[in-house]
């Protein structure tokens, strides 16, 4: 059981009544007691990279990159340091890159095609595409349920890039996509 919060005082109560994980969109830039918190419960954590407020994580407010897959690997890389350094052990971390989260459609691509990249951390890598803004884009959809297909297709590419965490919410068709992609880049590997 995860849960998905950016203060510390939920993250206790829920690591308190059983969860073991604390995904944090803000990459615990938030709140300052967070990692100790998640460091002292031996809790899983996500760190989410975002930029701003929860207010404008969703807007492009922030979305001014030089290079984003350099700048997300920099800024996720100050937030691994300071969490580690507060207690949390690094086989209790994961990193999210943040896609759609201050990102623009271009830079949730170049995320996506650079994510191999954010897996040379040498954490677990979580990706969340699911109906996202940037999917309807390319896909035409504008209804985000219709977008299913854009996001098992992206999912897949996220995968042969490292990615092995998958946040969706079609469950059955991103699944039998992985299924078969992970199928045949286990039988290259052994080719």
């Amino acid at each position: 059981i995860s849960v998905d919060t950016t203060k510390s005082v939920v993250a206790a109560r829920a690591l308190d009544e059983g969860a073991a994980v604390v995904n944090d969109v803000s990459a615990m830039r938030f709140d300052e007691e967070m990692a100790r918190v998640c460091g002292t419960a031996n809790a899983g954590v996500v760190l989410m990279h975002s930029r701003g407020g929860v207010t404008d994580m969703a807007t492009y407010a922030n979305a001014n990159y030089g290079s984003v897959v350099d700048d997300v690997i920099a800024e996720l890389g100050e937030r691994l340091v300071l969490v580690q350094g507060a207690g949390i052990t690094r086989e209790h971390i994961v990193v999210d890159p943040g896609i759609g989260f201050s990102k623009r459609s271009d830079h949730s691509l170049a995320l996506i095609a650079g994510l191999s990249r954010v897996a040379e951390l040498g954490f677990p890598v979580m990706i969340g595409v699911s109906r996202k803004r940037f999917v309807g884009e390319l896909t035409g959809e504008s209804v985000p349920a219709a977008r299913v297909v854009g996001t098992a297709a992206a999912n897949v590419a996220a995968l042969e890039r490292g990615a092995r965490l998958f946040r969706v919410h079609d469950v059955k068709p991103n699944r039998q996509a992985l299924d078969v992609a992970w199928a045949v880049m286990r039988a290259a590997s052994r080719s």
